[in-house]
């Protein structure tokens, strides 16, 4: 049913509770998973020094690889708990911008079949300034989305 999923992350636990629902439903039905991480830059616009908003920005990415690199140790525990045999094919991707533009983007360029991903993020003011971003997705998407809690 389902040939491509999207898998935003970025290493909060909601996120990783929703790679283990993209691995088991990728390892059920044989789809793709794109794993990938936004590193929200438009709230350093506004930072007084650029050698700030470099730093800052080189910390983003960084944490936003961890979060990557996480995504490999769920799916061997993944595959391992549910005893899934086949082969599941992730592809890692980061993005600069705007979280929930940038997966929406994906979901039209990547043909994406199903979103997974989780209910907050690690920062969780941005659900009262900005309305969540999974919010965003799923008004959004044009294709389902499932939001793990």
């Amino acid at each position: 049913m389902y040939q491509k999923i999207l898998l935003p992350t970025d290493g909060s636990t909601y996120a990783e509770k929703a790679a283990k629902h993209a691995i088991w439903i990728a390892g059920k039905s044989g789809a793709e998973i794109i794993a990938l991480n936004v590193v929200d830059t438009s709230s350093l616009v506004g930072l007084p020094a650029e050698d700030l908003t470099v730093k800052v920005t080189e910390i983003l990415k960084e944490e936003g690889k961890k979060s990557l690199d996480d995504i490999s140790k769920i799916l061997t525990d993944t595959k391992k708990e549910f005893d899934l045999q086949k082969f599941i094919r992730i592809t890692m991707e980061t993005k600069d911008g705007s979280p929930a533009d940038e997966i929406l983007k994906a979901v039209e360029k990547e043909d994406i079949d199903l979103v997974v991903m989780g209910t907050s993020g690690k920062h969780g003011l941005d659900r009262f300034l900005l309305g969540s971003v999974t919010e965003k997705v799923v008004r959004s998407a044009k294709c389902p989305v499932l939001a793990v809690h």
